[in-house]
């Protein structure tokens, strides 16, 4: 590890030139109006991993592309790894919170601040400089190695997931690394065995062809926020247990000899402090990490109708509209859970309204072996990095394709990663700090090494 360790400390200008080359990339890709930015993203980052001795591919999808790299040099007895990552990012809304322009990176504090800093530009880039190193250092890759980074994750991953059936064999591999997790707390290293499912709906309720004036139509027109409002309200009990039926129907309570394959946290004077909250919802008897972890959710993402900008204007506004997400354990089926809503909804909804209800679709979540090949490779490659026994951890976000690739390829998979709670991923002024960008490149190094 020596040999890497040395080719970081040399090459630190030039990895931080680079990683913030990527971070300047617009690369929303949820928003048609970054288009050019993103498929200019994918070009960067291929042409990156050319650099780094790998036979690279830009492949098209119904979406944006995919950027792909592979090295097979190994031969057919080697083990093959997949590294999954993504270049899109989340939009930057609300820009006047940013303290500095969200694709200019800038340090403060020691931290680097963009938008992309660490979800997930930070540390996919980090697995494309261990590539890089080996490249650099004349070290010969023990192992076949293959990148798929995608432009859509942030957005449901549609161009993968649709372009997995007929990329199966192009895809197929031992095992997949999926870089786009967290420590399991500041120097403490993790890997991560599992994610939560999505899925995702929007709801449109409609009382008038126009926006009413609320002082000639108050008192008789239904008001399409009040029975949004209201409908919302029927989805949980005071206790915060959803209410449509089925819902729990395929959750498994996990035994206790599970529950201690991982390690927990979560101090709840702790956790409000850092981030200002001052109400919790957890399920009854569960903690903090057993309600994010184990259990399902259902959460209102968004909710609008009428005014809402500056001043005032007086209407009963024609539609009202709320987004919804779910995320969900293993055994639940997203279709599935979203229609039950759906059903839920119209059987509930106020006589009168127009109700639309539109299922974005979602993926199932993912469990990985503690004891595959992989997950003791990366918990051993943290050690060497940290100094620090591996913990193992669970997600309670989703990467939305990753249950599909497990399906589909058949590979064991770990995720790995150096996030923080606090690293404002999704939020305005989102950082990520060069020395864990560094321990990701040598834990990257590592793990193929050990994996050889």
């Amino acid at each position: 590890m020596n040999a890497f360790l040395n080719w970081v400390e040399q090459n630190s200008d030039r990895i931080q030139r680079e990683y913030f080359e990527f971070l300047r990339y617009k690369s929303i890709g949820t928003d048609p109006a970054f288009k050019n930015d993103t498929i200019a993203c994918a070009h960067w980052a291929k042409d990156y991993l050319s650099r780094a001795g790998l036979k690279t591919e830009l492949i098209e999808t119904v979406g944006f592309p995919i950027v792909w790299g592979e090295d097979m040099r190994a031969g057919p007895d080697a083990h093959c790894l997949l590294i999954y990552g993504h270049y899109d990012v989340q939009p930057v809304d609300p820009i006047e919170l940013w303290q500095s322009p969200p694709f200019e990176p800038e340090i403060r504090g020691g931290q680097v601040y963009a938008r992309g800093a660490l979800d997930d530009k930070g540390q996919i880039f980090y697995g494309m400089t261990a590539a890089l190193a080996f490249k650099e250092l004349g070290e010969k890759l023990p192992i076949n190695l293959k990148f798929c980074i995608e432009g859509e994750e942030e957005a449901g991953s549609r161009g993968l997931s649709h372009s997995l059936p007929r990329l199966k064999e192009k895809m197929k591999a031992d095992s997949i690394l999926a870089i786009d997790f967290d420590l399991f707390g500041a120097g403490e290293p993790a890997i991560s065995l599992g994610a939560r499912g999505i899925v995702t709906l929007e709801i449109a309720l409609t009382g008038s062809k126009i926006d009413l004036h609320s002082g000639q139509f108050g008192g008789l027109a239904y008001n399409p926020n009040r029975a949004l409002v209201e409908l919302l309200a029927k989805l949980w009990d005071r206790n915060g247990k959803v209410q449509v039926p089925g819902f729990y129907d395929d959750v498994e309570e996990m035994s206790e000899e599970e529950k201690k394959l991982f390690s927990f946290w979560g101090d709840q004077k702790e956790y409000g402090k850092m981030f200002g909250i001052h109400a919790f919802s957890m399920e009854n008897g569960c903690s903090m990490m057993e309600a994010n972890w184990f259990r399902p959710t259902l959460e209102i993402n968004g909710i609008c109708g009428g005014y809402t900008g500056p001043g005032f204007k007086t209407v009963i506004p024609a539609q009202a509209i709320a987004k919804l997400s779910c995320r969900l354990v293993p055994k639940q089926d997203p279709e599935r859970i979203g229609r039950l809503i759906e059903q839920f909804l119209k059987s509930h909804v106020e006589p009168g309204m127009e109700l639309k209800v539109d299922l974005h679709g979602g993926e199932g979540s993912f469990r990985g072996r503690p004891d595959s090949d992989l997950a003791q490779a990366v918990a051993a490659a943290y050690t060497d990095v940290m100094g620090k026994p591996c913990r193992r951890i669970l997600a309670g976000g989703s990467i939305p394709v990753i249950a599909k690739m497990e399906k589909e390829i058949g590979a064991d998979i770990v995720g790995m990663g150096f996030g923080l709670p606090d690293d404002n991923i999704h939020a305005p002024n989102e950082h990520f700090d060069m020395k864990r960008l560094h321990m990701g490149i040598l834990t990257v190094a590592q793990t193929i090494q050990r994996l050889g």
